[in-house]
């Protein structure tokens, strides 16, 4: 509010007080006031107490109810204040149709064994990706994971560096990940105690013998922990037996019309596409603008995308939701999207990481100012995760379009140089999902 507004409403205020006070009340002495309002609040107070002390009588049923409702209350409140969100959604939960009596498990694996998956690009790009968030792995810890195409032991040493090596052992083929133990910077087998060093997967050691064949050793893989929190792998030349496909989430920070077919009706109304559009929330809209770029060497595999959203209801632009997004794609898979709000400033972190042939897991974490309250960052949050469900409703059902057929406009024009930008992420190694050929040719 400007200078000459302030000055306005303060003269609008006193000239309301002044209409107030009668010529008795002025003529009351100044110690007489202030005594009258001491006795009023002491009165005020009394009662206040009386009332709770009456609340408080231990022989009466209502005391108890009270008590459970405040428990309650308190329990919820303090979540809502407090406790981290934490919102997990696994495959076959969402972003399929129903289907009579089939369970959601079903309905999704019948969707996979029927969609058309197109002519995918090769299916595990080169680059960094996420393998877990850092809280989850004390010292001396030690887990198994999939990615890739790959399975993994992930564990922490003695002086709290992470190491991901192969899962299995070369020796009979345990996996090390489950109820193998960390000894110093080494990860010991569960079943005879073989020793791998986790910084070149090296045998160190073998209980019942002198001598370690040169050929005992695993593949490890470089990793790294940033972004206050998150373990990741370096994934360049690894191969797996055997992806939504990888490009196709990225490719969504250069879709820019799909922000307003997708994501502009109000997250009131959820994460179904065929219910989203209902006249109940049309009073409520999400307006967006967005543009993508790639940046100049030697920053070439970073893609960089401005974005800016404004919610309106009723027409009326709300505008403590208004966000300023200035996002950055870093190589395949890890987004930085910065944000600037009406609370403060934040960042959301957004790791994504195939497990399987068409099957990734979407990691979002979101670190925001720490004066800012916790439910704010968790409907920050919220709306993140009710705009990308959309998106997994369309990326469940569509096929790969290795050739789309693009128009003559900015928007296409956009995905395509988005696309040019996303293939030096592969190369003439880079393995590719092949099928059994299903004809008649027999």
């Amino acid at each position: 509010m400007s200078l000459l507004g302030r000055s306005v409403v303060l003269c609008v205020f006193i000239l309301a007080v002044s209409a107030s006070v009668t010529d008795k009340i002025l003529k009351i002495s100044l110690f007489e006031v202030g005594e009258l309002w001491i006795n009023s609040v002491h009165r005020l107070n009394t009662r206040f107490v009386d009332y709770v002390i009456s609340l408080c009588d231990v022989y009466s049923p209502l005391f108890y109810v009270g008590l459970a409702v405040l428990a309650v209350v308190g329990y919820y409140l303090g979540d809502i204040l407090f406790r981290p969100y934490n919102r997990i959604v696994t495959l076959g939960d969402l972003g399929y149709l129903p289907d009579g009596k089939f369970t959601k498990k079903e309905i999704a694996n019948s969707v996979k064994r029927r969609r058309a998956v197109g002519d995918i690009p090769p299916i595990y790009p080169n680059g960094w990706y996420g393998v877990l968030e850092s809280w989850r792995l004390k010292n001396g810890g030690v887990t198994t994971t999939h990615l890739i195409g790959i399975q993994l032991a992930v564990f922490r040493d003695e002086k709290g560096n992470v190491h991901a090596v192969d899962a299995y052992c070369p020796h009979m083929g345990a996996n090390l990940g489950v109820g193998g133990r960390v000894s110093g910077d080494c990860i010991e087998c569960p079943f005879h105690g073989w020793k791998f060093r986790g910084d070149d997967g090296k045998c160190t050691h073998i209980p019942y013998s002198d001598k370690v064949p040169e050929v005992a050793n695993i593949k490890s893989y470089t990793t790294m922990e940033l972004n206050g929190g998150g373990a990741y792998v370096d994934a360049n030349g690894a191969r797996g037996d055997h992806v939504w496909r990888v490009a196709e989430i990225p490719e969504n920070g250069a879709d820019v019309f799909h922000l307003i077919q997708v994501h502009q009706p109000f997250i009131a109304a959820g994460y179904d596409l065929t219910q989203m559009w209902s006249k109940y929330f049309n009073w409520g809209k999400h307006n967006w603008t967005a543009s993508w770029s790639q940046m100049p060497k030697p920053e070439e595999h970073i893609g960089e995308i401005k974005l800016t959203h404004d919610l309106s209801l009723f027409g009326i632009s709300l505008p403590f939701v208004k966000l300023n997004v200035h996002a950055f794609q870093i190589g395949p898979a890890i987004v930085y999207l910065k944000f600037e709000s009406f609370f403060g400033r934040g960042v959301f972190i957004q790791s994504l990481t195939p497990t399987e042939p068409l099957v990734q897991k979407l990691v979002h974490n979101i670190y925001i100012h720490w004066s800012v309250p916790n439910f704010i960052a968790k409907f920050f949050m919220y709306g993140e995760c009710v705009q990308v469900e959309r998106d997994i409703m369309i990326w469940n059902n569509k096929t790969y379009a290795a050739k789309p057929v693009f128009a003559k406009s900015k928007e296409d024009s956009l995905i395509a140089r988005h696309r040019r930008w996303y293939s030096m992420f592969y190369s003439k190694n880079s393995p590719r999902l092949t099928f059994q050929k299903n004809d008649m040719d027999w």
